[in-house]
């Protein structure tokens, strides 16, 4: 299974980076924690930090999952939890 993908506010909040998930039990860390996957920024002023990596990864069939999506806890999750 490809993993997952969300863009998230990185540390101290403002701006939204790339943040990465193998399984979707893990916790969302920023991409630049996965040099397997990561590709070097574009180095173009106010461009997304993460962009050509979310290109790369997209193109492998990882998953975006939505900003508002991405703490919600689905019921079948819970239930293997129990």
């Amino acid at each position: 299974m490809a993993g997952q993908m969300c863009w998230l506010a990185g540390l101290g909040g403002g701006t939204k980076i790339l943040h990465l998930r193998e399984q979707p039990h893990q916790p969302w860390t920023p991409y630049t924690s996965f040099p397997q996957y990561r590709v070097p920024d574009l180095q173009v002023r106010g461009a997304s930090k993460g962009w050509t990596t979310y290109q790369k990864l997209r193109a492998a069939d990882w998953t975006l999952i939505a900003t508002d999506q991405a703490y919600v806890i689905t019921p079948a999750i819970v239930e293997n939890q129990r």
